[in-house]
């Protein structure tokens, strides 16, 4: 690890000499400089995006893996056992534990970094909470930067813990190398989570807490389910495992399941494939936000009563919502161009 340094907080205009310090800590693998980065880029900013551009050509080595599942899955204990085995591997593990949002605070509610507490000790395992503050999809705006800082500091794996949403969380196939989705007996209708998608994402399946009456049941009816999917030949096959996360039982062969994964994609071509979504899918999420905030801007400015009479008449009934819409990009464009 590298010495330290203290950290100051400047103004957006003059970061380049704070960003600077903090990105060569992170690359030099300060856990300290690492947990300040991302408190960085959970708060936004001009230097949270200097940052990671400082950084980001020295990302795309690390493997992500998402975890994703129903609430009470037993996602988080899942994280602790692979870690461990990784771990025991040699691997250094970043663990981002997407959090739902506290209702007073907005900050995470920590709850899976309890799960987690004997691994805070290690040095070889960094341990982030991460609130949603009111994202959809299981994971928070700032992963895709947080699994950025990950990367840059040095850890081999990544593992990213959606908050667990329910059926529509799949963000995390637009983040991860590898999906895992955690299922459990006795949940609900598997048929129905799986024509919903979020089965369908799966490059791994686990079935957790095995030792629960239901459980062989469970794991022949998803291995019945894929047979149902369309698929060509030679392409991967979602396996479907059998563990007891709480007992350690079962974690070896989806560790191997996930280096397994990972082999096939890079022997396949898919590994490139699936980088160049998740590069495309996480352009478009910022543009998206940047056009939002561009938009919403004049409400700040002198066209704040245009904007509010263009949304009054589409409250009366005399302008439609997609008309008002493309009104207010226009005026943004309009703003954005004389700027220019």
């Amino acid at each position: 690890m590298s010495s330290e340094h203290a950290y100051t907080s400047l103004p957006d205009g003059a970061v380049s000499a704070d960003v600077e310090t903090l990105a060569r800590n992170i690359l030099d693998g300060s856990t300290r400089a690492l947990a300040r980065g991302l408190t960085w880029v959970e708060s936004g900013g001009a230097r949270a995006e200097a940052l990671c551009a400082r950084l980001y050509p020295n990302t795309g080595r690390a493997q992500i893996v998402g975890l994703t599942g129903a609430p009470g899955s037993g996602k988080s204990t899942l994280a602790r056992a692979l870690a461990l085995i990784a771990r025991a591997r040699g691997r250094t593990i970043g663990v981002l534990a997407v959090d739902p949002s506290s209702p007073f605070t907005g900050g995470a509610i920590l709850g899976d970094r309890i799960r987690m507490s004997d691994l805070a000790l290690d040095p070889g395992v960094f341990i982030r909470s991460m609130a949603t503050r009111g994202a959809l999809g299981g994971l928070s705006r700032a992963a895709a930067d947080a699994v950025d800082l990950m990367d840059a500091a040095g850890l081999g794996l990544v593992l990213v813990e959606t908050v667990g949403v329910g059926q529509d969380e799949v963000d995390v196939m637009r983040l991860a190398h590898t999906v895992v989705v955690v299922s459990v007996p006795g949940l609900g209708d598997d048929v129905q989570a799986l024509k919903a998608g979020v089965l369908e994402i799966a490059d791994v399946h686990v079935v957790n807490k095995a030792d629960r009456d239901g459980a062989d049941r469970t794991v022949a009816e998803l291995r019945a389910m894929l047979t149902l999917l369309p698929s060509a030949e030679g392409t991967w096959i979602p396996p479907v495992l059998p563990a007891s996360a709480a007992r350690d039982e079962g974690i070896e062969a989806i560790a191997d399941a996930l280096d397994n994964h990972m082999a096939y994609q890079k022997t396949s071509g898919e590994l490139e494939r699936r980088r160049r979504k998740i590069v495309t899918a996480r352009v478009l999420r910022i543009a998206q936000d940047l056009v939002a905030v561009t938009v919403l801007a004049g409400a700040l400015g002198p066209e704040g009563a245009e904007r509010a009479s263009l949304l009054e008449r589409v409250a009366r009934r005399e302008l439609a919502p997609h008309a008002c819409a493309r009104a207010l990009l226009a005026r943004a464009a309009g703003r954005a161009a004389g700027g220019s």
